[in-house]
């Protein structure tokens, strides 16, 4: 019993007509342990276009983000809960403080948005600070338990680096596993979400979770190269010019 995961971010088409590398990082694994049930965790950052390293900050915010899930995970037991959740972003906060720290930089340069979604056979967590989506199905359907967030001004939001990314730290919890996760950049938030009523676009996730719950592990590493050419497709990029990640689970035990 386990899920089957698949991830892949692609550079958007403004930023290669610019030359600037994709500035989005994402991961999505499945920790196993023969005494322990499985943890399926999906990271999601995405570099602030203001911010001078902020694909840098994405990639250390997943980096340090994994290393904390990974020290949980070798416990005899954890709780997904809110504080877990306050954890994981100090965490996160104190990685690339102590790099911009290091670099004679501040940390605002490495600003970047995080979402993930951690999830047990028995619990699930979801967190996130700044745009983008998390859709997640525990039983009941597809649903975005977390409005993305938009900041002060029009085409502003939350950084995970900003002093005040605790207080506006959004967590939702559920006392099972989820069945189907996505987890999604603001790049493909218009494709994936109706976003006057914050609720799931089913049909844009419906051929994914589909394929997913019939592929096999030895098949996983195609998936993520076809899920890398989805996101390069001229149909998505006549929708969106920004870079583009998408980490997607379904349980299959």
């Amino acid at each position: 019993m386990t899920w089957r995961i698949v991830a892949a971010s692609a550079v958007g088409t403004s930023h290669t007509v610019t030359g600037t590398a994709c500035q989005d990082s994402c991961l999505a694994q499945v920790e196993t342990d023969p005494v322990k049930p499985p943890l399926m965790t999906i990271f999601v950052a995405d570099g602030a276009g203001s911010a001078v390293h902020g694909g840098i900050g994405a990639e250390l915010a997943i980096e340090a983000a994994t290393a904390f899930v990974g020290q949980y995970y070798a416990q005899s037991e954890f709780a997904l809960n809110d504080h877990w959740a306050v954890e994981c972003i100090q965490a996160v906060r104190a990685k690339i403080y102590a790099v911009a720290d290091q670099q004679g930089a501040k940390a605002r340069d490495y600003a970047c948005t995080f979402l993930g979604v951690v999830s047990s056979p028995f619990a699930t967590l979801l967190m996130q600070i700044g745009d983008g989506g998390i859709v997640v199905d525990i039983g009941n359907g597809l649903t975005v338990p977390i409005t993305p967030m938009a900041g002060e001004y029009v085409n502003m939001t939350n950084f995970v680096t900003d002093e005040n990314a605790i207080d506006v730290l959004a967590v939702a919890t559920f006392p099972t596993r989820a069945d189907k996760v996505a987890v999604f950049s603001d790049g493909i938030q218009r494709l994936a979400l109706n976003m006057t009523t914050n609720t799931a676009h089913a049909p844009f996730f419906t051929p994914f979770f589909t394929v997913l719950a019939t592929v096999t592990a030895a098949e996983e590493d195609y998936l993520h190269a076809e899920l890398a050419r989805f996101l390069q497709s001229p149909a998505v990029n006549e929708r969106t010019d920004d870079d583009k990640t998408l980490a997607l689970a379904h349980w299959v035990g």
